[in-house]
């Protein structure tokens, strides 16, 4: 055994510890040996090219160009104290190495070898230039190495000053804008010279993720950036205590909201091409920044042919303005429609006027990650490096019920079926809670149902159901069923979430809402949401490519007998639930979510061949939505629904009516969930508390206890909506006209 571990010993540093002796030995010599320092030469500026964007149907509804690029500026022209800003964000010790920090330099190093990937940074500004000028952004530890290597070439041809004032000059700072100057007359619409320090603050804080910290559409996330930037500044001894304080006050404010109210850093909405449609064109800009980086999507010269239906837009556009006629702002409302069969995004609204705010309500954001010690037993999908997730409105919103389908189906992946019966009380005591609050959970209004089946608990959104039924089928499994789903954003850590994960804590965006419930119409099949049908480049090569997404089925990941037991309780709410205000007269399902004290206001559906959601809310933070359009406290199942149904008739008129599939039954298991008598509820397993009434009214008039679930139809159905047209079923089959490159 000793001679097989020692030639396994004498294997391992020959086949990895020698590689990286040699690695570190090479790069340390470049680094370090008065080597002649030669550089190559710099990539040619690209000239730009417009960028068009199309319909499904090839006409164009929006360009990409660059605007503010080109403003020359000089290095006396940038302020001190935007130097002092990038510094202290990006690279203390920019003026003692030389051009790499090593020791960070190798700790990255070391551990993108034992990955065999790239999974740390540690970049320089001298590097960061190298990357932008010579080597390019591709993820490779070559690439790395390289990096390093010029950068240490770069830092003995030329003074740290002219190396950071070429950084300052060609640096991407979001919206299609590179340089800082270009950065002053675009966001202050002032020449760079008259940048305050908390101006400066905020673009050095653009730096490390522009579209993230964009101050147009994410000011909150702009204005954390901002003091943590000045912080920094305070800490390496850049500005004094008073300089930092009189910074510190003047926080983010965007002009499109009317006069600062005192000293601010004042935002301004960006110079823009007219598109009739810029809710969804920002959603395709956005998708296109994230997958191939600005200078491609600003500069490239691409042909976008997008997945939006310009009819099907302008429906979603009329009803949400029906929706908000008669409020102001901040009252908004958004509504995304996806195709469940190819996850073509055919419709999206991001609020009432894009113009105005440069917010986009469609789409959330990654929540952040938990610190270390907080234990997390599913992750976020837009954790990874290949996430999903395109960001726009803040950090999203709470759904309310119309999370519950995603407990109900990690129920039904354990075998428990929509016969299985809870104890229905007024009241739910959350079992181990010794909290004087937040340990009880109640129906809307009061109400008490006695015992309910899971169809029942549904249709009628009873809140101390689902508490229950997520204490047995398990916060984990119902976090990994949603983000298997598609929710993006959704994590799940015994810390921070207890049983009113059941009740939609976890905030989640309109987009990835509405390409969720699309996978219970398609059997469990899934396509992820995009707006792009295909991209062509300036030379004619085809940079992505979904047509093939029309004759593909997707990925199967739900059991179909999963799927369509969850769509058939689903249908029971808009013919005998908490949504029947978005009873479109023919086959459909949805739910209808609110959040605690009527902050968030959701209706999600879908029918076989279009999936929707539709949210009411507060732009600028979560608030009761009382006394709005004559509804006494709005409810998913008041506006919201009436919004879904006036969009849907509009979308599927001329559409003929298609019955989704018959459920098949599901196999129960044995009843190892069953509880002991203690007034019909049993101890169960302890969780975080919950907040009082965590989960808010789900309707303002609950349904008769009687109500049976809606008959089974198995042949199609010859329903027709109200104002519906003829039978020709074209305008969901999804119709592509070619485009020449």
């Amino acid at each position: 055994m000793r001679r097989v571990l020692k030639t396994f010993g004498v294997f391992f540093l020959c086949s990895a510890g020698v590689p990286i002796a040699v690695t570190v030995t090479i790069l340390a010599a470049f680094l370090f040996l008065p080597l002649p320092a030669s550089l190559p030469d710099a990539k040619p500026t690209v000239a730009s090219q417009i960028s068009h964007v199309l319909d499904a149907l090839g006409n164009e509804i929006g360009v990409f160009r660059e605007f503010e690029q080109n403003v020359p500026i000089r290095p006396e022209d940038i302020p001190e104290h935007l130097k002092q800003a990038v510094i202290a964000s990006e690279d203390r010790n920019f003026y003692a190495h030389g051009g790499v920090d090593v020791g960070g330099s190798f700790r990255a190093l070391w551990a993108d070898l034992r990955n065999q990937s790239l999974v740390q940074g540690g970049s320089t500004i001298t590097q960061q230039y190298v990357k932008n000028a010579y080597t390019g952004a591709d993820r490779t530890i070559v690439r790395k190495i390289r990096e390093a290597i010029l950068a240490s070439q770069l830092d003995r041809q030329f003074e740290k000053d002219e190396i950071l004032f070429r950084y300052l000059d060609s640096i991407y700072l979001g919206d299609g804008i590179y340089g800082v100057g270009a950065a002053a007359e675009s966001y202050f619409r002032k020449p760079i010279s008259e940048l305050t320090l908390s101006e400066s603050a905020t673009i050095a804080g653009l730096i490390p993720a522009p579209s993230r910290y964009a101050p147009r559409s994410n000011p909150s996330l702009a204005e954390s950036k901002r003091r943590i930037v000045l912080n920094s500044m305070l800490d390496v001894g850049f500005i004094t205590q008073a300089e930092y304080e009189e910074a510190l006050a003047q926080g983010v404010w965007l002009a499109s909201t009317g006069p600062a109210p005192g000293p601010a850093v004042v935002v301004h909405p960006p110079v823009q091409q007219f598109t009739q449609f810029p809710f969804f064109v920002d959603y395709v800009r956005r998708y296109l920044v994230a997958k191939y980086g600005p200078a491609k999507v600003f500069r490239g010269g691409l042909q976008i042919q997008t997945t939006l239906d310009p009819e099907m837009q302008a429906e979603a556009e009329k009803a949400v303005a029906e929706g908000l006629r008669g409020t102001t702002h901040p009252i908004e409302m958004a509504l995304v429609a996806v195709e469940p069969p190819t996850g073509f995004v055919k419709a999206l609204v991001g609020g009432r006027d894009f113009t105005r705010s440069q917010v986009n309500l469609a789409l959330g954001a990654c929540p952040t990650r938990p610190l270390a010690e907080v234990p997390v037993e599913v992750e976020a999908s837009c954790w990874s490096a290949d996430n999903e997730t395109v960001e726009g409105g803040g950090t999203g919103r709470q759904p309310g019920s119309s999370w519950k389908p995603f407990v109900l189906a990690a129920a039904f992946a354990k075998g428990l079926t929509p016969s299985k019966t809870y104890p229905a009380p007024n009241a739910y005591r959350v079992p181990g809670c010794t909290g004087a609050t937040g340990c009880t959970i109640r129906n809307y209004e009061g109400a008490s149902f006695g015992s309910a089946n899971l169809r029942t608990a549904t249709w009628k959104s009873i809140n101390t159901v689902y508490a229950q039924l997520i204490d047995d089928v398990g916060v984990k499994e119902t976090a990994e069923m949603a983000k298997k789903l598609g929710i993006t954003s959704a994590w799940s850590s015994p810390r921070v979430h207890g049983l009113s994960y059941a009740l939609g804590a976890q905030e989640v965006s309109p987009l990835d809402m509405a390409a969720s419930f699309g996978v219970f119409a398609t059997g469990g099949k899934r396509h992820p949401p995009t707006p792009i049908v295909k991209i062509i480049d300036a030379e004619g090569n085809v940079l992505e490519d979904n047509t093939n997404r029309l004759e593909e089925e997707g990925e199967q990941v739900l059991d179909p007998v999963i799927a369509t037991n969850v769509t058939d309780v689903l249908r029971g709410v808009i013919t005998s639930g908490t949504g029947t205000r978005a009873n479109i007269g023919r086959p459909a399902a949805g739910k209808t979510g609110t959040a605690q004290e009527w902050r968030d206001a959701w209706f999600v559906g879908f029918t076989p061949s279009l999936s929707t959601s539709v949210w009411m809310g507060n732009e600028l933070k979560p608030t009761p939505l009382r006394g709005i359009k004559g509804v006494r406290n709005v409810a998913g199942g008041t506006i919201p629904a009436g919004v879904w149904r006036a969009f849907m008739v509009g979308a599927l008129r001329g559409v003929a009516p298609k019955d989704f599939d018959e459920p098949a039954p599901i196999r129960p298991v044995a009843d190892a969930l069953k509880r002991e008598a203690r007034g019909g509820i049993s101890p169960g397993r302890r969780r975080a508390p919950m907040p009082e009434d965590m989960g808010g009214p789900y309707s303002d008039s609950p349904p008769s206890p009687d109500a049976q679930p809606p008959p089974r139809r198995t042949t199609t159905s010859t329903t027709r909506p109200e104002d519906d047209g003829d039978d020709d079923p074209g305008r969901t089959t999804t119709t592509l006209v070619p485009f020449d490159p």
